[in-house]
């Protein structure tokens, strides 16, 4: 009779297995809930091919595409069979490197000729095939000459690189049909595994990022368990191109960049800029109310602020230096060496901490030309930026503050889910940060203990946190379920040492601060651009650039009209006046593409009556109101700061 193990699985059973039996068998034994969809199993914490053998006293959980960690295995396992299906199809091609994405995948390749729509028809047709074949995907480990070996002979100049690069004595390849890849792994058992598969694009892509490297080929996909799910993910896809804050930002005049000027940089067209200040007035507002001091800093520095900061040491290839009458500045990529400056002016006793400096700042970083996306990925922008000077005692209190702060910022742009990550050390490696095990052990529970507070579930991300400390970073889903990165919050034990930045405690000693950076919304500039595609454009009345447009059926309306106009401007409303000599059929259409939400009609009638037709861009023709009536109501609605589609039909204000 053979000897049996036993193993935890997630639900705390524990199971008695044949020595020697794989994650597969253990699986088939204790069949879980949806065992048909399993794709991989988490090992005692390491994610891992079923075909792993069990150990004794092993701790497992399977792992589907319902599972963040099983959508990655789905997704890696896919670049294979498309790499496959490129190396059947097309002779001498190379592979490099394809990871999973969030929705999907990418596989870069090097051709001799660029991919055209046909050639990813065909690829997608031979990688159906080599799905419906079923071959397994198996683990082999090899010595890392070995493996330089066989890859020379395969022509794979890239993979022979990367191995030469490794330190490792022993690789792991993957087979599956007669195609082979360099790769960790873990994958599905079979190709079978994956039925639904489409190729979306391709695009230019440089080896390792370096525009000095060959240009290769990137080919992205996505699949799913199901062609429906494909489906939902073009519907989505064409979707988030409607939404592109790219195209809006033309089609409504928000914001430019332009090649004369150079790229990355953001030139703020008038309704952008109304819509950014609007967005500035309310962070400064609601931070002087929290007890945040506004401060504003240069944006140039001598290079000896960042020298002592470290930020010159560790970021120096992504800084603008300039030499300035023989000595080094930098257009500064951080905003804190200078809060720091602010806050060293003079001595603070226990009694002011804590003290929050607080600026719209704006950085500078260089970002390759092939990284930068409209808003999104820019080099030079603006941080809702903040310090906070405080004692080791005041820090629990202080994190739960930013933390309720950050999220009730985001829920008045109408954000309501959020993915929050936690990045904590390297338990393996503490030798890679600084500060001592007690700082850091006092951070991390501060951190945890603001998020527990509040009944907020984060992913815990050992080995992500800052060399300086551990950090909190929100994402906020948007209307698509996409997630945008904004507020993060940062503990610093290094730049209060570096800086020797002190208070005068009880006991009339220096000591040093704790310092914590952080922001409530992230840059201005990609802030923007979600909400931008958050809202298809169409933002709230309390955010939109124009918030109201009066319009006239005929020239004789005008004077009328007017004074409308001023009493619009006159109650602190943004509008704007469409007086052409044009069908207002032809006005109404425009305002609604320019994404107005109200707009004040005019003709006979409501000259004579004193009132205006209220339409509203979404729900069309509200009613006749009295002018004063209307202007109340559109005030209401402004004030609130509500982000539903607002209307104003109260029929005790019509006429």
């Amino acid at each position: 009779m053979a000897t049996e193990i036993e193993v935890t699985l997630a639900d705390g059973r524990t199971c008695g297995v044949p020595e020697g039996a794989t994650l597969a068998e253990v699986l088939h034994l204790v069949k879980p809930p949806k065992y048909r969809q399993v794709v991989a199993a988490k090992q005692n914490g390491k994610v891992v091919d079923l075909s792993a053998p069990a150990q004794p006293g092993d701790h497992v959980a399977f792992l589907s595409f319902d599972d963040e960690e099983g959508r990655e295995v789905f997704r890696h396992s896919s670049t294979h069979i498309m790499a496959h299906a490129v190396q059947d199809l097309f002779a001498g091609a190379k592979i490099t490197i394809g990871p999973p994405l969030a929705e999907g995948y990418y596989y870069d390749f090097d051709y001799k000729r660029p991919f055209t729509e046909a050639d990813l028809e065909a690829i997608e047709q031979r990688m159906q095939e080599i799905i419906a074949a079923d071959h397994p995907f198996v683990r082999q480990e090899v010595p890392r000459q070995e493996a330089i070996a066989l890859f020379q002979a395969r022509g794979e100049t890239y993979k022979v690189e990367m191995l030469e690069q490794l330190a490792e004595d022993t690789v792991s390849l993957y087979r599956e049909g007669d195609f082979v890849d360099l790769c960790r792994g873990p994958h599905v058992r079979s190709t079978g595994q994956i039925p639904a598969v489409k190729l979306l694009s391709v695009a230019g892509a440089y080896w390792r990022g370096d525009e000095r490297n060959p240009m290769l080929q990137r080919i992205y996909g996505t699949s799913y368990p199901s062609a429906k799910q494909v489906r939902e993910h073009l519907q989505r896809l064409e979707e988030a191109k409607k939404r592109d804050h790219r195209l809006l930002g033309r089609q409504l005049g928000l914001f430019l960049t332009d090649e004369r000027a150079g790229a990355g940089l953001i030139y703020w067209l008038p309704k952008g800029a109304t819509l950014r200040k609007v967005i500035e007035r309310f962070w400064e507002d609601e931070h002087v109310r929290r007890g945040y001091q506004l401060v504003i800093i240069p944006h140039i520095a001598r290079d000896v602020l960042f020298r002592t900061s470290g930020h010159y040491d560790y970021y120096r290839d992504n800084m603008y230096v300039l030499e300035i009458d023989s000595d080094e500045y930098v257009l500064k990529p951080m905003n804190c060496p200078g809060h720091i400056l602010i806050y060293q002016s003079r001595r603070h006793s226990y009694r002011e901490l804590p003290i929050k400096f607080a600026e719209l700042g704006t950085v500078y970083r260089y970002e390759r030309s092939g990284a930068l996306h409209g808003m999104l990925r820019v080099r030079g922008f603006t941080q809702d930026d903040a310090h906070i000077f405080c004692t080791p005692e005041q820090v629990h209190e202080e994190i739960d503050k930013v933390l309720q702060f950050a999220l009730e910022m985001l829920r008045t742009f109408g954000y309501e889910n959020f993915q929050i990550e936690l990045s904590v050390r390297d338990p393996e490696h503490p030798e890679k940060y600084a500060g001592s095990d007690a700082e850091w052990l006092m951070a991390e529970r501060a951190l945890g203990a603001g998020l527990d507070k509040l009944g907020i579930p984060a992913k815990r991300q050992e080995g992500e946190a800052v060399f300086y400390g551990p950090k909190i970073d929100i994402k906020m889903l948007d209307a698509l379920g996409r997630g945008w990165q904004g507020p993060t919050i940062q503990f610093d034990f290094n730049l209060p040492k570096r800086f020797n930045i002190t208070y005068v405690g009880s006991d009339s000693q220096e000591h040093h601060v704790v310092m914590i950076h952080r922001t409530t919304l992230g840059s201005m500039e990609r802030f923007i651009g979600g909400l931008t595609e958050h809202y298809a454009g169409a933002f709230p009345t309390w955010l939109a650039p124009v918030q109201a447009k009066v319009l006239t059926i005929t020239d004789r309306h005008i004077p009328a009209a007017q004074r409308v106009l001023d009493a619009l401007l006159a109650a602190g409303v943004r509008a704007e006046g469409d007086f052409r000599n044009e069908k207002v059929s032809l006005k109404v259409r425009e305002a609604q593409i320019e994404q107005v939400p109200y707009m004040f009609v005019l003709g006979d009638q409501e000259m004579a009556a004193g009132s205006v037709a209220l339409r509203h861009r979404r729900a069309g023709h509200l009613g006749v109101f009295a002018v004063d009536a209307a202007i109340a109501r559109l005030r209401q609605v402004i004030d609130c700061r509500t982000n539903s589609e607002e209307v104003t039909a109260n029929q005790s204000d019509r006429t």
